[in-house]
């Protein structure tokens, strides 16, 4: 580049470079410093894109005793920055910049570069490798800003930064790969897509108080994304359109804390096999309009919904189907609309609140160590029969080897007696009858003193019907002597010889009495049998 042709302030420039001096052209103009004035800016602010290109691919050698650097305020660029597979050794500082043209840093290899409060028509950074930081603090991306595939040694600080693509990529980071923290908060927002899926951040990920605005499809997709700290969407964070999560990997906690997220009819957080080393959060004012799914995610802590807001009525609102955490605090700041569903998760405490019970549930296959509180079985029987898909067998099973376990034996035979009266209702109408008849005399074996009760009133009714009404003698030559109360328990009892059913007969009526005594005692000694039988088996 011939020096002769540079205007006196890219020759400012040019000197100030071997000393990584500042050039400022603002002139301290506080009206017009704003880069979205720059169109009236005059032409001693504007520098040639070329004239940077041209210092950072060596035109000029370093000062003895300084460190070179391109340090620039308040310019115009004007043109192409095309820096593509370029190797950039110096630092790069352009403050309250505008460029006319998207920079183009395709795969460079660069040792920090700051672009603070600039405007930018776009930036293309896809496979640019940052040996320091990428600092683009406050400045407003409209066209999109591409990161896939970069790799950023330090810090990537998008703090404050307004992307505009509306129905496009507004951040399109896939593969991004950033050593230390990422972050996207103090008043981060972006009108289109924030994509990071398969990115890996190796510190923490923060979208504290950003904004995210795409509601016909996703607002952040950042499936198998990999962080290995914490990941914050909190402190005022929305999101209109969906949060896809799914797959990725979490080293610390997720705090959505307050989050309010928007995709009415779809999907407003999907962490579908999210993996999370501690606790994840969506409480305290979460709001979700859309569905949220953390089906088959792996939680080693708590996942907590204490004061959330779920609202799907026409679908499932929160599914945690197949989720293994140590602890879920399922109780909302109001009752969920739409299905929650449970089916095959593995949680060790589950805590909820029975003001806030979903109307709809899905419990097959859940399982938990314990329920808190635990409340009387009368109560759990309404969260059990709350279930979208009807009688099924395990949810009994599992809520009366609770109460087993904690001492309450009667809660879990109730709930088994439960469980058998549902079941009985699927069933077809012979086998209901003979259900019935199980319940009414003995309560499927869990009210063994329900049979002594029929019993003794059966007995007691033939001894009185028999101490009146004397049977007559079947041989007129054998004079026993008659007890209407062991002739009475001779009939009712299906085995055993007493010595009185075989020689006394009644007649009229009162045969007919007998023949109903020993029709009972027949049924009820069945029904004692299956019912002692379901006892044993069930110990």
């Amino acid at each position: 580049m011939n020096i002769d042709e540079l205007s006196p302030s890219e020759l400012r420039l040019w000197e100030a470079f071997p000393r990584g001096e500042t050039v400022d052209l603002s002139g301290g103009d506080r009206t017009l410093s704003d880069p979205s004035q720059s169109d009236r800016w005059g032409r001693e602010r504007v520098v040639r894109a070329e004239v940077l290109v041209a210092l950072l691919a060596g035109a000029v050698e370093p000062e003895s005793g300084h460190v070179a650097a391109l340090r620039l305020t308040g310019a115009r660029i004007m043109g192409s920055l095309n820096l593509g597979h370029a190797q950039v050794t110096v630092p790069v500082a352009l403050t309250g910049c505008s460029f006319d043209e998207a920079p183009h840093l395709y795969w460079t290899q660069m040792n920090s570069i700051h672009m603070m409060r600039c405007r930018l028509p776009g930036l293309v950074a896809s496979g640019t490798r940052v040996d320091g930081h990428l600092w683009l603090e406050g400045s407003t991306i409209s066209g999109g800003l591409w990161l896939d595939g970069a790799h950023i040694a330090g810090i990537l600080n998008m703090s404050g930064v307004q992307l505009h693509n509306p129905g496009g990529d507004a951040l399109l980071a896939d593969r991004l790969t950033v050593d230390a923290n990422v972050y996207c908060d103090q008043g981060f927002s972006a009108n289109g897509e924030v994509r990071l899926p398969g990115a890996r951040v190796g510190g923490q990920l923060i979208f504290r108080e950003a904004r995210l605005h795409n509601p016909s499809g996703s607002a952040l997709y950042a499936s198998r994304l990999d962080v290995a700290a914490n990941v914050f969407c909190d402190g005022g964070f929305t999101a209109k359109g969906s949060i896809r999560l799914r797959g990725a990997r979490v080293g610390g906690y997720l705090s959505f804390v307050g989050a309010q997220l928007s995709a009415p009819e779809g999907m407003a957080l999907n962490a579908d096999d999210l993996a999370v080393e501690t606790d994840v959060y969506c409480s305290d004012g979460f709001r979700a309009d859309g569905g949220v799914t953390f089906a088959g995610a792996r939680i080693t802590g708590q996942l907590s919904l204490r004061g959330a807001h779920l609202n799907n009525p026409s679908g499932t609102a929160l599914s945690l189907q197949r989720l293994q955490a140590e602890e879920v605090m399922l109780r909302p700041a109001e009752q969920v609309m739409g299905v929650t569903d449970l089916s095959y998760a593995k949680i060790n405490v589950l805590r909820d609140d029975r003001t806030t019970w979903p109307e709809r549930l899905q419990l097959d296959g859940l399982q938990y160590e314990s329920l808190d509180p635990p409340l009387a079985a009368r109560h759990r029987l309404d969260w059990l029969r709350r279930d979208t898909d009807g009688y099924a067998p395990q949810p009994y099973e599992r809520l009366a080897h609770m109460y087993r376990t904690l001492g309450l034996d009667a809660d879990g035979r109730s709930v088994l007696l439960a469980k058998a009266r549902d079941r009985r209702q699927t069933q077809s109408p012979l086998r209901k009858l003979v259900g019935w008849l199980q319940d009414v005399l003995v309560g499927y074996g869990y009210r063994p003193f329900r049979a002594a009760t029929w019993l003794l009133g059966l007995l007691a009714f033939g001894t009185i019907v028999f101490s009146l009404h004397k049977p007559g003698i079947l041989n007129e030559d054998d004079h026993p002597h008659f007890n209407a109360f062991f002739y009475t328990l001779d009939l009712l009892l299906p085995i055993g010889d007493l010595g009185q059913e075989r020689v006394f007969a009644p007649k009229g009526i009162y045969q007919w009495i007998a023949n109903l005594l020993v029709i009972s005692g027949f049924i009820l000694g069945l029904t004692v049998a299956a019912g002692a039988t379901r006892s044993l088996s069930r110990e």
